[in-house]
């Protein structure tokens, strides 16, 4: 059984941004997640990343342009393994975009 936000680790408060994207399902893959930073198409507090080893922390914002859509979240957490979609969810917060 996946381990929730709550039951993650102690030491858990930074993760590799193809992990947490695929952790979070805004990809079916890692290596989809991994395609998706080394591409181009991530930023962190606003700025472009294309290393898929990029390190988020809790509270950063990112930004995702997926297809059509340009997601705004935040991250609210850290899972060691990937789970439901429920716990998917507790991982981030969308945020409105202006």
């Amino acid at each position: 059984m996946p381990k929730s936000v709550a039951e993650a680790p102690a030491g858990r408060e930074r993760q590799r941004i193809d992990k947490w994207l695929w952790h979070a399902r805004m990809v079916r893959t890692r290596s989809a997640a991994a395609a998706l930073a080394e591409t181009g198409r991530v930023r962190v507090n606003g700025v472009r990343i294309t290393a898929s080893s990029h390190v988020l922390h809790a509270g950063d914002v990112v930004t995702l342009a997926l297809d059509r859509t340009i997601r705004l979240i935040e991250v609210k957490g850290f899972v060691e393994r990937r789970g439901n979609g429920e716990s998917a969810r507790a991982l981030y917060r969308d945020l409105p975009r202006n």
